[in-house]
């Protein structure tokens, strides 16, 4: 790695302002990087100046070092870079919002994106042509023109891209997500000290499993075990009636029924997907995941899309309104993101231990070794250092892990070789397909959309 005064980091996708505020406020934190140059990259001219002008005053304001450049030029952001982060989503959530909208039309509720162990709404596959298009160019460009450089992608679909890029170029990609991090509110509802608690996160993205699990040396899930008998029902009583976050779903009823299920605790956004069993309509998906049906039901979704333009907008005020420092705002703390505590373990050789999504490459037995798998690993200098598993319970293995492979192969399959039957075969397998003109007059209006003209030549 470069001294600190040599590094570049890129930003793609700069202009998502709700998420890249907060990691530019950990880079600056960072001594390691008190002379880096970052790049702020968006197609959005409006947003970056936005995110831009953020960066410069709060660089002023707690005397940061960090140099912050703007650009809608993607190759300049990514020459020369030493670590690009990816957090681009191509064509916004409100062309996705459309083609649910097109989807729940036919029949497919919450969209055809969403089947079993697939639930995220924003964790777009086998209608994600665009996406991965984006991700794919970006990973070209990195090979032509930073051909050092890592590739930190945190852009949805993780599993997928992770696995597609990994295969198909010669880009050193890890993917991450903070969905790992939902453990911390079960540790806090157990009432267990944190710094007793040992623990192993490993599966596929959105799809991982609470393996290894001590306090202070002890089982942990007899804990589990002991609030499910002696608490969990006054939890959820006071949970239906006080909640007011459809994200607060980690020791929900649907977690806990797929831990007595499949014998490990889901973790994270793995609670979000599961079966049909949680998630038929809107009064099943209130059953097991509360009042507002979880986060991905058509009013969690809508109330988390709500949030984003309202933090926009605060966001947009402060930045604005020159007469209040950003900093009563935004606290110049660590904002509990992994990507630039990676970054700087990458930079100082400092060896920590980080949830990442890279090729399996023997580490969890069972899964093949070009499939990106999501455990911890240790970074530091000289790169990732994988860890081996134990193999996941043979149930995991053969009704979770198995069946979500299968999808990934599918959507990758219908990305790189097109054609109209991939995306029959996706939905004619569908529990909610009816018959085969329904699945074909789906496909006919999701390709004609605007906007979707070059997919529909992709899939014709």
């Amino acid at each position: 790695m470069p001294e600190s005064s040599k590094i570049k980091i890129s930003i793609i996708g700069a202009g998502s302002a709700v998420w890249s505020i907060p990691v530019l406020i950990d880079i600056m934190l960072k001594k390691s990087l008190a002379n880096a140059d970052v790049y702020l990259m968006d197609i959005d001219l409006d947003r970056l100046k936005l995110v831009y002008g953020f960066a410069k005053r709060y660089a002023e304001e707690i005397h940061s070092t960090v140099k912050f450049h703007m650009t809608t030029d993607r190759v300049e952001a990514i020459r020369d870079a030493d670590f690009v982060i990816n957090s681009a989503m191509a064509m916004g959530h409100s062309y996705y919002e459309r083609m649910r909208e097109i989807s729940e039309k036919h029949g497919y509720y919450r969209g055809i994106n969403s089947v079993e162990w697939n639930m995220v709404s924003d964790y777009h596959t086998i209608w994600g042509y665009y996406q991965f298009k984006l991700a794919m160019s970006i990973a070209r460009n990195i090979e032509e023109y930073a051909p050092d450089a890592w590739l930190l992608n945190v852009a949805n679909p993780v599993f997928e891209l992770t696995t597609l890029i990994s295969r198909k170029t010669k880009v050193k990609m890890i993917g991450l997500c903070h969905g790992h991090m939902g453990f911390e509110n079960v540790i806090r509802e157990l009432k267990l000290p944190k710094d007793k608690v040992e623990a192993e996160i490993i599966g596929f993205n959105h799809v991982i499993w609470l393996t290894k699990f001590k306090v202070d040396g002890e089982d942990g899930y007899k804990f589990l075990d002991k609030w499910i008998v002696t608490e969990a029902d006054k939890y959820w009583k006071k949970w239906r009636e006080t909640t007011a976050n459809p994200f607060d779903i980690d020791l929900s009823p649907a977690a806990i029924d797929m831990y007595k299920n499949y014998g490990l605790l889901p973790i994270g956004d793995t609670v979000r997907g599961g079966t049909w069993k949680y998630h038929w309509n809107l009064e099943t998906k209130k059953k097991w995941y509360g009042p507002y049906g979880g986060p991905d039901s058509e009013i969690g979704w809508a109330m988390y899309v709500a949030f984003l333009k309202m933090r926009l907008y605060e966001i947009y005020k402060a930045i604005t309104d020159t007469s209040r420092p950003l900093t009563l705002l935004f606290p110049p703390k660590p904002s509990g993101e992994q990507v630039i505590e990676l970054i700087d373990s990458m930079v100082t050789g400092t060896p920590r231990t980080f949830q990442v999504n890279i090729l399996n490459n023997g580490s969890i037995p069972g899964i093949p070794d070009n499939v990106a798998v999501e455990m911890p690993a240790v970074i530091d200098d000289k790169g990732v250092h994988r860890k081996t598993f134990p193999p996941l319970p043979s149930k995991i293995q053969k009704y979770v892990i198995y069946p979500r492979m299968m999808r990934m192969e599918w959507a990758l399959e219908a990305f790189l070789e097109g054609g109209r039957d991939k995306l029959f075969e996706w939905l004619i397998y569908d529990p909610r397909t009816k018959s085969t003109r329904q699945v074909e007059e789906t496909i006919d209006d999701l390709l004609k959309m605007p906007g979707n003209e070059e997919m529909a030549k992709h899939y014709s």
